[in-house]
């Protein structure tokens, strides 16, 4: 009786046909598939590994604890797993009050206030000082683009707010840097246009870049302008505010600019919806509406403004909407937009892991992330899984 031939493993596929069944895994498994053996972390670990891994954006959601310091905690979603990870805290400054600019933009987290600093996302030790910002100010927009001469990125901040003895200028100039960081110098830009003067801070604006402009919407006024990073110059400013809009955002996902935003219009009612804008004229077309079941998932209250904790960040093709209130612990549902349909299909995100503790602010932001820093070891020993696969 003949024997039965033993089980394959992984060491007879070769390493070039285990790097291809690896790339087809999301980010948290790649971690995990780190630490399995030395093959496959060197594996994983090349560039060329990197440059075939494209990764979905993830979504990001940091919780500041003003009194309790160690209450602070992270968290990042995960769309290709749909899963959520716990970020160790030691990769991010202390978040407290008085450092309350936290932001993240495209492969990049930054601090603002008296200094400007940044790292790459999720690569810790790597937190970087920049010259002194020439207008120091809190809550600033922050975008990452490419610069079209030289191919390297560039940061560019808006607006935010100055104080002076603890006050608010309310005679600031909203002013525009632009950094080069193989130089570390800013470049002073044309202002913020005065219309925007009332709510310049992050908590009152959204941003997009879109085709070599950086588009500044006001989330309740509605106002529009685009800046052009080549040309350096502001457009007039527009206001773009469908029928009913209570509140919305501008975003960047696919190859268009969207707006996403809660309507009051009777008869139907609340409804959260998405809009294509025309970025030459900036009229507007609906795109989708949110599921009504999955609206009534955000919310538990019949108070008149349990809407304005209602949170929308996008990119790429993903769009996420949450709440932001303690006492539902952040409920959240994601739209994705169809790369070749524009067809948009909506799901409600699992909840955080728990514990999660009460918030007095929240910051949120979809980001890229690089498989070089999700690989780094501080991820890895947060990720290890409990015991070896094999």
């Amino acid at each position: 009786m003949e024997e039965p031939d033993p089980p394959l493993s992984f060491d007879y596929l070769g390493s070039d046909l285990t790097e291809l069944i690896l790339t087809h895994l999301p980010l948290p498994s790649i971690v995990r598939a780190a630490s399995v053996c030395k093959l496959w972390r060197s594996i994983v670990t090349t560039p060329s590994f990197s440059a075939r891994v494209c990764a979905k954006p993830w979504f990001f959601l940091f919780g500041q604890n003003n009194i309790v310091l160690k209450n602070n905690q992270a968290f990042a979603f995960d769309p290709e797993s749909d899963s959520w990870t716990r970020l160790p805290v030691h990769l991010f400054p202390p978040l407290d009050s008085s450092s309350s600019s936290f932001i993240g933009s495209n492969g990049f987290f930054f601090t603002t206030s008296a200094n400007f600093t940044f790292t790459p996302i999720l690569k810790p030790r790597a937190w970087r000082d920049t010259s002194p910002l020439r207008f120091p100010r809190c809550n600033p927009l922050v975008g990452v683009y490419t610069d079209a001469s030289s191919r390297s990125p560039r940061f560019i901040v808006v607006g935010g707010v100055k104080f002076i003895g603890g006050l608010v200028d309310i005679e600031d100039t909203l002013a525009v840097e632009i950094y080069n960081p193989s130089f570390n110098a800013w470049e002073i830009c044309p202002p913020l246009p005065a219309d925007f003067r009332s709510g310049n801070s992050s908590q009152w604006l959204s941003s997009a870049l879109f085709k070599g402009k950086f588009y500044v919407f006001g989330i309740y006024s509605c106002f529009v302008s685009a800046f052009d990073l080549n040309k350096r110059f502001w457009s007039s400013v527009q206001t773009l505010r469908p029928p009913g809009v209570l509140f919305s955002y501008l975003l960047s996902c696919q190859d268009r600019l969207i707006l996403a935003g809660l309507c009051n219009a009777p008869p139907r009612g609340p409804s959260f919806e998405l809009w294509k804008v025309d970025e030459e004229t900036m009229e507007f077309s609906e795109v989708a509406i949110m599921p009504q079941e999955l609206l009534h998932c955000l919310f538990d209250s019949d108070e008149d403004d349990k809407f304005a904790s209602l949170k929308c960040v996008g990119l790429g093709d993903l769009i996420y909407v949450f709440n932001e209130a303690h006492y539902r612990k952040y409920p959240a549902c994601v739209c994705e937009i169809g790369s070749e349909s524009g067809k948009c299909s909506w799901r409600r995100v699992p909840s955080l892991p728990e514990p999660v503790n009460r918030f007095h602010k929240v910051i949120s932001f979809c980001s890229t992330v690089s498989l070089e820093n999700v690989v780094c070891p501080a991820v890895v020993e947060e990720l290890r899984p409990e015991q070896a696969l094999y």
